[in-house]
């Protein structure tokens, strides 16, 4: 048993939607300091490519800004990933949105931007990816993670409709597509993150210790804490998690 290079990353490929800042970016830089080479992509360009450039004192990380809540966005950035990589060993789903409402004033666009990005995106840009990341199994199994959420799994008191939804979709998708995708050698897992300081998490962000209060372990999650559940499903450690989703929230679940 080789345990030395059970969580190692070194030489392999990843890209990571809404890379460029929360959660995304923690589990770019956690990837970098494990040996990968990291494609960042996220909507806004400028931030982006700023990501990119802090992130390169760790290693090989490259800006591809783009859109994934479209089909056209989504051809693009394979487009350019495929002009750099032949094969892709790790693809992280993580670009999201969220919507609150309250419920007889919730909008169709509130509804609508969250699904496509939370929920369609993951499975059109697996899908068009598909043939990269099966010429990357020769030597170890691909690996796409799909960033859901606990809220997707028990209900929170904010009226965020369409963000639940998306989310606890996205844990059934997982599933769904691992079944398929397991036979191609690729393995397909979910982390459903609770409190981590974000922008789109303002409150764990800006009222840590409040939040802190609710969490069992007293605290809210670290990008330690993002990076090692990432890592772990990402290398050999992870090869036989299949479909599952990985609970990062401190406990929260288990005392809502």
């Amino acid at each position: 048993m080789n345990t030395q290079d059970l969580f190692s990353l070194k030489g392999r490929c990843a890209l990571v939607t809404g890379g460029s800042r929360g959660i995304g970016r923690m589990i770019a830089e956690g990837f970098l300091a494990q040996g990968a080479r990291v494609y960042i992509t996220a909507r806004k360009a400028e931030a982006c490519e700023a990501t990119a450039r802090e992130l390169s004192a760790l290693g090989t990380c490259v800006a591809l800004p783009g859109d994934v809540s479209t089909l056209e966005g989504i051809q693009a950035l394979v487009g350019e990933l495929s002009q750099r990589e032949s094969a892709l060993d790790i693809l992280v789903n993580n670009a999201g949105a969220a919507w609150g409402a309250p419920y007889a004033e919730f909008p169709e666009s509130g509804w609508d931007k969250v699904v496509d990005l939370n929920l369609k995106a993951p499975f059109f840009l697996t899908q068009a990816l598909t043939p990269m990341l099966k010429a990357a199994t020769r030597e170890h199994l691909a690996k796409v993670i799909n960033i859901a959420s606990i809220d997707g799994i028990s209900v929170n008191p904010q009226e965020t409709y369409s963000y639940a939804a998306s989310k606890a979709g996205l844990i059934q998708l997982t599933r769904r597509m691992a079944l398929h995708l397991a036979k191609e050698r690729i393995s397909v897992s979910a982390i459903a993150p609770g409190a981590f300081a974000s922008d789109m998490n303002r409150t764990a962000r800006d009222h840590a210790e409040e939040v802190s209060a609710r969490i069992p372990a007293g605290r809210v999650g670290t990008p330690e804490d993002m990076a090692g559940a990432a890592i772990f499903l990402a290398s050999r450690a992870g090869d036989y998690v299949v479909g599952s989703t990985l609970i990062v929230d401190g406990g929260v679940t288990h005392a809502r």
